[in-house]
């Protein structure tokens, strides 16, 4: 699931709205809106004030190595 989709569904879950996410996480509307569409350049200070409501925060993620090199060769 992207960043974006978690985001989302975190926040319907708890029943906030966007513009009261981003009042709680003090960034602003247009960084919740951006984040939620999958912007792929996010500060990650940000992205960390709006997960930290949820109890949680960025962090390394294992991921197939061959299968990264695979796909870059084939772009």
């Amino acid at each position: 699931m992207s960043l974006g989709k978690y985001i989302k569904a975190k926040r319907k879950l708890h029943k906030i709205t966007q513009p009261e996410l981003a009042i709680k996480a003090g960034v602003g509307l247009r960084f919740i809106r951006d984040m939620e569409q999958g912007k792929t350049t996010l500060r990650m200070d940000k992205v960390n004030d709006v997960l930290r409501l949820f109890g949680e925060m960025l962090g390394p993620v294992s991921i197939d190595r061959e299968k990264l090199i695979e796909d870059a060769t084939k772009r």
